[in-house]
Order: C-alpha cells, then sequence, then structure tokens
C-alpha cells in the first residue's frame, strides 16, 4: 500500500514534464530524420553558390528573403496602422466587433489563398496594377520589363510581385495581434499622462505607446518573418515557378519551401537521381527549419521580455 501511494505521488509530480517535453520531443525527432535522409552529402562551398545545376542553394535562399522581406515590410506597417486604430481611435464596442475579423484571417487555409491569388488577385492585378507599372514606372529599377512582348506575360500576374501581396495578407493577421496585445498592455496611466500634458492621442501613441511597447512590435516582426520565410502552398502556386534570380518584381523564381514541394514528389520516384535529389531536399529542409527556428525562438523571447516588462510595472 505504502508502496503504490509512492508510485501516484511519483507520477503526480513527473506527469507535467513529460507532457511539457513532448514539443522538444517532436522537434529532435524532426531534426534527426531530416540528418538522416540528407547524408550531409551535398554541405560544402557548391551547396551555397548560385549554381543550381550544382545543387547550389543561394538562388532559392534570397528568392525566399525577396519575397519574405516585403511582405514583412508591408504586413508590419498595415499591421501596426490597425493595431493603432483599433487601440486607440475606434470605440470599444466598434474594434470589439472588427477584432475578430482579423482572427479569423488567421484562421484561412493557404490553399485557399493560393487559390484565390491564383483566379482571382492574379488576373485583375496582373492586367491592371502590374502591365500600368511595367509601362509608367519603367524607370524605377525592378519595375522594367526585360522587354515589350514580355508584358502578355505581366498581364498573367503570376511571380515575385503576387507572391508578396498574397505573403502579406498571409502574415498580416499574426503581425497585427501581437502588435495589438503589446499596445493595449501599455499601462493606461501612460496614456493619461500622456493626454493631461496636452499632447494629442497620435502623438501620445508615436512618442509613448509603441516605443513602450517596441520590443511586442520586434516580436511580431521576427514571428512573421518566421511565418512568411516557411510559408509554402499559396507561394508556390503564385510565384511562377523558376529556378532564377527575378530581373524585376513581375518575373518568376523559387523559394526553398517552394522548390521542396515542387519537386519532392518526382524526388521520391526512387532510382538514382531521384535518391540524391532527396538528399539534396533533405539539407534544403535543414536550412528552411533552422532559420525559422531560430527566428521564432528570438521572436518569443522579445514577446516574453515585453510582457514580463509589464508585469514589472
Amino acid at each position: 500500500m505504502v508502496r503504490l501511494l509512492w508510485v501516484r505521488s511519483g507520477m503526480r509530480r513527473w506527469w507535467p514534464f513529460v507532457f511539457a517535453l513532448i514539443p522538444l520531443a517532436i522537434t529532435v525527432a524532426i531534426v534527426t530524420t531530416l540528418l538522416r535522409a540528407s547524408d550531409l552529402e551535398n554541405f560544402g562551398w557548391s551547396f551555397w553558390s548560385l549554381n543550381v545545376s550544382d545543387h547550389g542553394i543561394l538562388v532559392y535562399v534570397i528568392g525566399s528573403l525577396l519575397t519574405a522581406v516585403p511582405a514583412l515590410a508591408l504586413a508590419m506597417l498595415i499591421g501596426l496602422g490597425i493595431a493603432v486604430a483599433s487601440t486607440t481611435y475606434l470605440p470599444r464596442f466598434v474594434a470589439g466587433v472588427l477584432d475578430p475579423c482579423v482572427d479569423l484571417l488567421a484562421g484561412i487555409p493557404s490553399i485557399v489563398y493560393g487559390i484565390w491569388g491564383y483566379f482571382v488577385v492574379a488576373s485583375f492585378f496582373g492586367q491592371n496594377l502590374f502591365v500600368w507599372a511595367a509601362v509608367h514606372l519603367a524607370f524605377i529599377p525592378g519595375l522594367r520589363p526585360t522587354h515589350d512582348s514580355s508584358l502578355a506575360l505581366i498581364a498573367t500576374g503570376d511571380g515575385l510581385a503576387l507572391a508578396i501581396m498574397i505573403l502579406t495578407l498571409m502574415i498580416l493577421p499574426i503581425t497585427t495581434l501581437l502588435m495589438r496585445d503589446a499596445l493595449r498592455a501599455v499601462p493606461r496611466d501612460l496614456w493619461e499622462s500622456g493626454l493631461a500634458l496636452g499632447a494629442t492621442r497620435w502623438e501620445v501613441t508615436r512618442r509613448v505607446a509603441i516605443p513602450y511597447a517596441k520590443r511586442g512590435v520586434w516580436g511580431a516582426a521576427f514571428l512573421g518573418f518566421g511565418r512568411a520565410i516557411g510559408e509554402t502552398v499559396a507561394v508556390f502556386m503564385v510565384i511562377d515557378q523558376a529556378s532564377k534570380l527575378p530581373t524585376n518584381v513581375y518575373d518568376g523564381t523559387s523559394t526553398m519551401a517552394s522548390l521542396i514541394i515542387g519537386t519532392i514528389d518526382a524526388a521520391m520516384q526512387g532510382g538514382p537521381t531521384g535518391a540524391l535529389e532527396l538528399h539534396f531536399l533533405s539539407e534544403l529542409a535543414l536550412v528552411l527549419l533552422s532559420i525559422t527556428l531560430v527566428v521564432n525562438v528570438a521572436g518569443r523571447w522579445m514577446i516574453r521580455r515585453t510582457y514580463t516588462g509589464v508585469a514589472g510595472v
């Protein structure tokens, strides 16, 4: 009886640790699987080169950055505007109605974004905005088409610009939610003190609230970037997959994630070539996983410091 009570007491003491270690165990299992699948055959100087025929990944890394960084910048700008409007200017009951709309955007599957972007957004913006920009804004670097005959291809809408637009919408919810929560965590005394000194709501927001919540804003940027650089299906559908660096914003390219989803089926068909490609894709997945893990850990750390600071106020 005593032994049974000791066993039960031990189980009550250790079972929380067992469940808490499950995410870590899954992460270790994923990394181990990728290491075994890749055999680290291609890691070397050629692996980090622009030579795609020799399994160089630099083209795909640059393609990932060319889509993720502009999308993150746009999402942060729009998200900050939504967060400021929701926390500062809108009446509480209006904000209570509109806030769930941002939450709903976060729940839309990526394949839905991809289908909508491919069939609706591509044709509309391609035939209107992209063609107009290619004709009237050709003097701006990156907006000039390679030759006049490429206007027909630009009108289809597929390419880097469309991928950035769709990616912006996909990471907008997470950046908006985190920045909104960070602004709402600003102590009310700071708001009231600024207003009492004669400052406008915008001045208090710009000079007091946003600097106070800057760690939360940086955390939103890190987590948004982690989501953007790893997005796969929607980007693959609209980026006009090509293993080359784009010459302008209308051109096609490839990201690390879109290359993996586009070639994994052929690599798994077997044979010597398929095995080599599978090793290469596994190594590319390791690089992508490493980037997303570092970015997400940094983002979580920034957010934790934000709310730790708030709790200590």
